[in-house]
């Protein structure tokens, strides 16, 4: 561990009108509506093309066809979300989602085109071909490249690379930016700002199998959790039905966006499963697909099921995942010839930040956006393609209320700059395997009572041995974040005694009306709080 800084005080203060926590689609589509407002500061623990929207490969769900309409977007939407999406939240999604769309291309961003046309894919749970996508199946990056070159280019933007936020910074019940860690310095900063965002990604690192980069270990929650910020419907985590079974960490995503074109599920000896779990079959919603690999594996005590590109057809397979296929390619998988290997990873987390639909949070100054931020906008389960656009939307709508907001008073920043270094929350690194181990095993894709009790209980222990400390690693941070997640997610699994959308209990197999309502977590002077909201219908 490097040296400990003067006590007194941070090694460094910056100031700034508008600061961004995290660098992907929401972060910076946020940074750039913010920047004719003011100085903005963008820090991320990272490279700032290191982010979950980097590695996203199916596309961008948008009501842009002459044969779609917002309204039938909506309607999807909520269908996947399984009676848990906010109806307001879904209508700001589908019917800002188009001319959003569209700026992003004015920015450069190149989506595929057949005869002049954007070319729209089809993906599960959607009843239309409405699946932007670039490159193929390289609709991230090609968002993150295009979100980038915007924000390098404005004056009034800094991004700071390997700054990680540590904790939140609130005097007098308001959020004044975050103390961080200048990890390329071994250093604390201080980040005063006027408004922060927390705009940290995902929390698949959580999970043992995962789909996301090693960087996504739910900060955001985190650093919301100990600042007494509510947290929302942290039961639904989306598990991925098809990523590669094959060593190495994250698991590659194999894009639901394949399926949509034709490929099919398979068990070991060749035997398509799927239509006997639902009637629309490998393009069923992606919690129902999950729960049927894992149905598959567990039956015949196998480690996966097979992916057959077969239907695609040599041809369209090559020049519809060009990207897919050299990576499977790499890793010695012949997806022409052979069914591929694969089996469910943690992807998505629906709950979050608990943030009403321009951002803001129950912490004055405090907004939060994207997969860290639940706005009730995904429900029980994320319909696909809906999280690119999800960015997009509400980065709008949140740098909008951002530049809105006047700066605090003089006094209160004097204050806040003198105020003596806190403590940081570290846990020891060795704790991250049990914690990703427990999650999967108990917080996983089919739950029941008596493990998610074990579960809660042994990360409640862990949770007392999260330290206060001058300095840590970044590893130590990630630790003590990722243990508190997993509790809150385990407790919240432990209280709804249903299953709905991604959410399966195996002792309470059945939706029930009463449990049509969203969880809330806060922490209030050290204890937990839980209390219920119902689920917003009128528009």
């Amino acid at each position: 561990m490097k040296p400990s800084p003067d006590s007194s005080g941070p090694a460094e203060i910056l100031r700034c009108r508008f600061l961004v926590v995290g660098s992907g689609i929401a972060g910076l589509w946020t940074a750039l509506h913010l920047a004719p407002h003011g100085d903005v500061t963008v820090i991320t623990k990272s490279r700032l093309r290191e982010t979950n929207t980097q590695y996203a490969q199916g596309g961008i769900a948008v009501a842009l066809p002459a044969a779609d309409s917002p309204e039938w977007h909506k309607e999807d939407t909520l269908e996947a979300g399984s009676g848990l999406c906010d109806v307001p939240a879904v209508e700001v999604l589908t019917h800002e989602g188009p001319e959003i769309v569209r700026e992003l291309i004015d920015h450069g961003a190149r989506f595929d085109h057949l005869n002049g046309e954007l070319l729209y894919g089809r993906e599960a749970a959607h009843g239309r071909n409405r699946i932007i996508h670039a490159h193929g199946d390289a609709t991230g990056a090609e968002v993150q490249r295009t979100a980038s070159e915007a924000v390098a280019g404005l004056p009034g933007v800094t991004v700071h690379e390997d700054m990680a936020a540590a904790d939140l910074l609130v005097l007098d019940g308001q959020c004044l930016g975050v103390e961080a860690l200048d990890l390329a310095r071994g250093r604390r900063v201080r980040l005063l700002a006027d408004c922060t965002v927390l705009a940290t990604g995902g929390a698949g690192g959580v999970w043992r199998f995962t789909t996301n980069p090693p960087i996504a270990t739910a900060d955001g929650p985190a650093l919301a959790w100990r600042a007494g910020v509510y947290l929302r419907d942290m039961e639904f985590v989306q598990f991925h039905p098809t990523a590669l079974c094959a060593p190495g960490y994250p698991k590659f995503l194999i894009s639901e966006a394949v399926r949509g074109e034709g490929a099919l599920l398979v068990d070991a000896a060749g035997r398509r499963f799927m239509p006997e779990y639902h009637e629309l079959a490998e393009l069923a919603p992606r919690d129902v697909v999950a729960r049927a690999v894992f149905t598959e594996m567990t039956r015949a005590g196998q480690e996966c099921v097979y992916l057959d590109f077969s239907p695609i057809g040599d041809q369209r397979l090559r020049e519809r995942f060009p990207g897919i296929v050299d990576e499977l390619q790499r890793r010695g998988f012949d997806p022409f010839n052979s069914p591929i290997p694969i089996s469910p990873a943690a992807h998505y987390m629906m709950g979050g930040v608990m943030a009403d639909l321009d951002g803001s949070t129950a912490l004055p100054r405090l907004f939060a956006c994207g997969e860290c931020a639940d706005y009730g906008v995904h429900g029980a389960n994320r319909l696909a393609s809906n999280s690119l656009l999800d960015g997009l939307v509400f980065g709008v709508r949140t740098a909008r209320t951002m530049a809105q907001t006047t700066p605090p008073d003089a006094a209160l920043l004097a204050r806040a700059t003198a105020q003596p270094a806190g403590c940081l929350h570290a846990l020891d690194v060795e704790a991250k395997p049990v914690i990703q181990q427990l999650a999967w095993d108990r917080i996983g894709i089919v739950r029941e009572g008596q493990g998610l009790r074990d579960a809660v209980a042994q990360l409640s222990d862990l949770t007392e041995q999260i330290h206060p400390t001058e300095m840590a690693s970044l590893a130590e941070l990630e630790a003590a974040n990722m243990c508190q997640v997993a509790w809150m997610a385990g407790t919240s699994a432990l209280a709804r005694e249903e299953s709905r959308g991604a959410h399966y209990r195996s002792d309470f197999p059945e939706s029930r009306e009463e449990w049509r309502r969203h969880i809330l977590l806060r922490q209030v002077e050290g204890k937990t709080e839980v209390s219920y909201q119902p689920v917003t219908v009128e528009e």
